[in-house]
C-alpha cells in the first residue's frame, strides 16, 4: 500500500506543474488535467485514511472554488480553465483552513506573476530578440497563464493538506 501512497503524493504536483506548463506554452489547459485530479481524489483519499466526513466535505470546498471561479470567469477575469483547475485541486486541501492557506498563496503568487508579465511584455516590445524568445501567447495576449500561480501557490501550501499528511504518514 505504501508505494501506491507514494504514487498518489505525485498526482497534485505533477498536475500542477503540467497545466503551468500547458498554460504558459499555448494559455489553455487540458481538461484532462482537472479530470485526473478529480478522478485520483477519491483513490488517494481512501488510501490515505481519510475519515468519510473530510471525504464528503472535499468536494464542497471544490464546488464553493468553483462558484467563486465561474463567477470571475464570467466577468472575464480568469479563464474556465483556471477555474476547473482551481476546484479539482481544491479537492485536495478539502473544507479547511488548508484551502484558504492554498487560496492565498494562489493569490499572492498571482500578483508576483501579474507583475513579472507585465515586465516581461514592456521588456519585449523594446528588445524584439527577447520577445522571439518568448512564447508568442505570452507576449500578445492580454491574458495571464494563472495556471502557473495555481501551481506555485499549490506547491507552496502542498505540505499542509490533510490528505497530502494522510498520504505521508501511509508510506514507511
Amino acid at each position: 500500500m505504501h508505494v501506491l501512497a507514494m504514487m498518489l503524493l505525485a498526482v497534485l504536483p505533477l498536475a500542477l506543474v503540467l497545466a503551468a506548463v500547458c498554460d504558459l506554452r499555448a494559455m489553455t489547459i487540458p481538461d484532462r488535467i482537472s479530470i485526473a485530479l478529480v478522478l485520483l481524489f477519491f483513490p488517494a483519499a481512501v488510501v490515505a485514511g481519510l475519515p468519510w466526513a473530510q471525504i464528503a466535505l472535499a468536494p464542497v470546498a471544490a464546488l464553493s472554488v468553483f462558484l467563486a471561479g465561474f463567477g470571475l470567469f464570467a466577468l472575464n477575469v480568469m479563464g474556465g480553465g483556471d477555474a476547473k483547475l482551481l476546484s479539482a485541486s481544491a479537492l485536495w486541501f478539502g473544507f479547511n483552513i488548508s484551502l484558504f492557506e492554498y487560496l492565498v498563496a494562489v493569490s499572492f503568487a498571482g500578483g508576483a506573476l501579474a507583475l513579472a508579465v507585465l515586465l516581461l511584455r514592456h521588456a519585449a516590445r523594446r528588445l524584439p530578440a527577447l520577445a522571439s524568445s518568448m512564447p508568442a501567447s505570452l507576449v500578445s495576449s492580454n491574458r495571464l497563464p494563472y495556471a502557473v500561480a495555481i501551481a506555485i501557490g499549490g506547491l507552496a501550501s502542498f505540505g499542509k493538506a490533510p490528505l497530502i499528511l494522510a498520504l505521508l504518514d501511509a508510506t514507511p
